[in-house]
């Protein structure tokens, strides 16, 4: 496989990650993520850090932005290969009110990119 296509092939699971996190698609959040990912932010000045598991019980439980016709914001940042089957992706997204910068750590998993880890950044809250 070209380098090319590894970048598009990741690129276009950056892409799944951003529907996800517009429409809280649950199905999809498990072709995405890796099922040992865990996430980790500092939310109110608290580190928290949550499994994937459970952060797919809170998206399906949540109503999506795109129930709320909440606005869309979402862009790459930068994408950095560690090797062909390992990547860090910085991302923002805004999910409803608020605006994050992700760190993304990809990995090449039986063929395909799955995150394996997320660290979020809460850059900006918006008025509801």
């Amino acid at each position: 496989m070209t380098e090319t296509a590894t970048c598009q092939r990741l690129v276009d699971v950056v892409d799944q990650y951003f529907e996800t996190m517009f429409d809280n698609d649950v199905g999809r959040l498990d072709r995405v993520f890796a099922p040992t990912a865990q996430l980790h932010g500092l939310r109110d000045g608290v580190l928290r850090v949550l499994p994937v598991a459970e952060y797919r019980k809170a998206l399906a439980s949540t109503p999506s932005p795109k129930s709320k016709a909440a606005p869309r914001q979402q862009e790459i940042l930068s994408i950095d290969f560690a090797a062909p089957v390992q990547a860090l992706v910085k991302v923002r997204v805004r999910i409803d009110t608020l605006l994050y910068v992700d760190y993304l750590c990809f990995h090449l998993v039986d063929g395909a990119w799955r995150i394996t880890a997320k660290s979020f950044h809460i850059e900006r809250r918006f008025a509801p």
